[in-house]
């Protein structure tokens, strides 16, 4: 029996294939070429989009590499703690989105998928003001590691200011869960590409021009996650495209969240671990 494509045309939100020559036939029998290339179309925007992310932080500590040796060291300690503290954690509880809402719109059940996307929201909002307590407590923290204390004292300055992007990034990545099990891929391309090329200019006004030196390197990352957050978020609010999943904001997505949390630990010890 012939298998469909998982990512198909006729699917309620797909994208329609432009036609294609067939594949030559040693090919075909080597692989599934449909598939391959169905497969390619959804994985090269998320490749693109999680190098837009990735790079966010790598500006600003580039920015800060020309304010001297001591912030440069500074900003690279500062973003590895932020790294396996922070993001790689919300990022690997947002896994538990693919899970769950990829067993809903396989069912049917569209309007599960806003309402697991509320759910890992709410969750993301606690575990970032969590994360936020500790950075706030960075420098004291780097000290006990026997860390310089000039280096110490940059980092924690470099964290402190990214905490409000903690919490766009945490929700960012609810987000991009949430488009992508319903392989709407492209715009999550242009909420990442738009706001990274941004960055650059906005690192440069508030690190050369204004001169806010490490600050404004780690107030341009919190604007940054924000500014492609409400990009997202705007789409998936007022996008034809989400009638069938996006009903609005419902309390009963505080019933899910219990089931979200027993899915995202597990998933985000895993993804920490491999930061660490």
């Amino acid at each position: 029996m012939s298998s469909a494509p998982l990512l198909g045309a006729g699917e309620p939100f797909g994208e329609c294939r432009e036609a294609k020559r067939p594949s030559p036939a040693w090919l075909r029998r080597l692989i599934d070429t449909e598939e391959a290339w169905a497969q390619l179309q959804f994985a090269l925007p998320m490749v693109l989009t999680n190098m837009s992310y990735y790079a966010i932080p790598l500006v600003s500590v580039m920015f800060s590499g020309h304010l001297g040796n001591v912030h440069l060291a500074g900003a690279t300690l500062g973003n590895s703690w932020a790294t396996v503290t922070g993001y790689a954690f919300v990022t690997g509880m947002s896994g538990a989105m693919e899970t769950l809402c990829g067993q809903a719109y396989g069912a049917r059940m569209y309007r599960l998928l806003g309402l697991y996307l509320q759910s890992s929201l709410i969750m993301s909002a606690v575990v970032s003001v969590l994360i936020s307590v500790v950075w706030l407590f960075t420098e004291p923290i780097l000290l006990c590691l026997h860390q310089e204390p000039e280096v110490s004292h940059a980092a924690a300055v470099f964290i402190r200011y990214q905490v409000p992007g903690l919490f766009a990034y945490s929700f960012l990545q609810c987000l991009l869960r949430y488009l992508q099990t319903q392989s709407i891929v492209v715009p999550l391309v242009v909420c990442s590409m738009v706001p990274f090329v941004l960055h650059i200019a906005v690192n440069y006004l508030l690190v050369n021009v204004v001169g806010l030196g490490l600050t404004g390197a780690s107030l341009a990352i919190s604007a940054t996650f924000w500014v492609s957050c409400l990009m997202l978020l705007a789409y998936v609010m007022w996008s034809k495209e989400f009638d069938e999943t996006w009903k609005g904001f419902s309390t009963d997505a505080f019933n899910y969240v219990l089931p979200t949390i027993k899915l995202a630990m597990p998933s985000a010890i895993m993804v920490g671990v491999l930061g660490y």
